[in-house]
């Protein structure tokens, strides 16, 4: 049996190959929130269903998800809250900036994030939105609630490595 590089050579064709390291990624919109409100324990990749005119609008940058949620419903992934604007073109073509969106992921995942989400505390979050060569994808993060004095904590970290940066540059 032969495979399909070995195929293509033999037709005279040569065949491209996508490595996954080399295709480009492009992020579109950012939740720097979540990473504020949220302990980010994983990340999952995820596609999204989208209508023609919504591509065109995420691909043109028209995307938010500072507001967006996700839930687990009926054994499917929804994003609630991510508003994609209408496409300046798109006219009747145009849907609801605010409808409910479909994420895609493998059933066994969604059934890992299920079974995590029903422990105490754990929630699903958007993290950030782009493209992955002509693809779209969102990285949604399992996250864990902060307490105000976790945050307070972040923030004084922050600040800490920010002055220690700027006292090295004003050595050299």
């Amino acid at each position: 049996m032969k495979t399909l590089r070995e195929d293509a050579l033999a037709r005279g064709k040569e065949c491209v190959k996508k490595e996954m390291g080399k295709e480009s990624i492009k992020v579109i919109a950012n939740n720097k929130k979540a990473y504020h409100d949220y302990f980010i324990e994983a990340t999952y990749e995820a596609g999204i269903a989208l209508h023609g005119t919504e591509v065109k609008s995420v691909r043109m940058g028209h995307v938010s998800i500072k507001e967006s949620f996700l839930r687990i419903e009926n054994g499917e992934v929804i994003a609630y809250g991510m508003h994609i604007s209408p496409y300046e073109k798109g006219n009747i073509f145009n849907r609801d900036p605010l409808r409910p969106k479909k994420l895609l992921l493998h059933k066994y995942e969604i059934n890992k994030l299920a079974g995590k989400i029903k422990e105490k505390g754990y929630t699903l979050v958007p993290l950030k939105v782009y493209l992955k060569g002509s693809l779209i994808k969102v990285e949604i993060g399992l996250a864990k609630g902060k307490k105000l004095y976790d945050k307070r904590r972040d923030l004084a970290e922050k600040d800490q490595k920010r002055e220690a940066e700027r006292n090295y540059k004003q050595k050299f």
